[in-house]
């Protein structure tokens, strides 16, 4: 049985809409301004969900931090980098109401206790674990003191890893959720490991989903098919702004198609179809639409039926087009126009 979670009033879980989230991350290149114009974009794309990136330099990276990939022409380490993107708790506090007031959920990964502290402190509604945290356990535990849901992305983990992170999560007693995720930017479609979902949820009985490095909307729209509960993709502006994620974002064009695919394809596997009543409720466009037997040419009074005689045309509301091969044969008791639709009354 898959337990459901509760995030700010919206229900997770099996019957319930898929939970969609615009990652920002650093796609703001640590402005303010855009920052607040990353959760607008969000909200008018309908997802549920805006989550942002917590990074204190000091407590998270030592000052010698290389980067994975040297991509920042103006930041000498990632250390700098990650001072770079910090805000200050008030601008976080802004941040999180102006989510709140365009109906969004506020999330942001932390990456340090002093983030998860400052982070408890605007009371952020539940906990996203990023894949490189996922053995960070007393981070985890701190998390899930809290009581709040946690949200945990297995981009980098082995099973072990995962059942000590869920260990220590659940034992505190938090709601639990978790992301099929590959740490590939971008991720290829034979990484995506769209199976891996029904492996989580059989594995932990928990709401689980994909968090997507894919830059397209088909691995999501894939996993809304599938089942998934929650669903995370990057979100930018536009492929030409600046930072690492960009190649592997979906711009906030394409993320509003995805999060209103996903919504279509809810409400198709929410409603099952009777085609018994389907079909009675379209017997006026099957008469408008199928074909009858019909008339190929003039054919006089007591004239034996051959198939030559005969034709297949629209609209069914004569002889069906199935009884053609009874209706060779018979005789007629009237002579019948060309191009009239045959009925029993014509027939011996």
């Amino acid at each position: 049985m898959t337990h459901s979670v509760s995030i700010q009033n919206r229900s997770i879980g099996p019957g319930h809409p898929c939970f969609v989230i615009g990652e920002v991350a650093q796609a703001h290149d640590g402005s303010l301004g855009t920052a607040h114009a990353y959760i607008d974009a969000v909200a008018r794309a309908g997802a549920d969900a805006v989550k942002f990136q917590t990074h204190i330099a000091e407590a998270e990276s030592t000052p010698g931090e290389p980067f994975r990939i040297k991509f920042s022409p103006q930041d000498a380490t990632r250390y700098d980098y990650w001072k770079r993107m910090e805000f200050s708790e008030p601008q976080w506090q802004g941040l999180a109401d102006h989510a709140n007031q365009v109906g969004l959920v506020f999330l942001s990964t932390p990456f340090s206790l002093e983030a998860v502290e400052l982070l408890d402190r605007l009371r952020v509604a539940a906990w996203k674990v990023g894949s490189g945290e996922v053995t960070n356990l007393p981070m985890i535990e701190r998390m899930a003191s809290t009581g709040r849901p946690v949200l945990l992305s297995s981009g980098m983990s082995d099973w072990e890893d995962l059942d000590r992170a869920v260990n220590a999560a659940t034992s505190a007693g938090a709601p639990l959720g978790l992301f099929q995720c590959t740490t590939a930017y971008p991720c290829p479609p034979e990484k995506i490991g769209l199976n891996v979902l029904d492996e989580l949820r059989r594995r932990y009985q928990c709401p689980v989903g994909l968090s997507d490095h894919s830059g397209t909307i088909y691995a999501g729209l894939a996993a809304a098919t599938l089942g998934a509960n929650l669903l995370e993709v990057h979100v930018v502006l536009s492929r030409e702004c600046f930072g690492p994620d960009v190649r592997a974002s979906l711009t906030t064009a394409e993320f509003a198609e995805l999060v209103s695919g996903v919504r279509f394809i809810h409400t198709a596997l929410a409603h099952s179809l009777d085609k018994q009543s389907m079909a009675a409720e379209m017997s006026d466009l099957r008469a408008m639409f199928g074909k009858s037997i019909v008339a190929a040419r003039h054919l006089p009074l007591g004239h034996r039926l051959a198939a030559g005689d005969l034709a297949l045309k629209k609209p069914g509301t004569g002889i069906p087009a199935a009884r053609l091969k009874e209706i060779v044969g018979r005789k007629l008791k009237q002579a019948v126009a060309a191009n009239t639709l045959l009925s029993e009354n014509d027939l011996d």
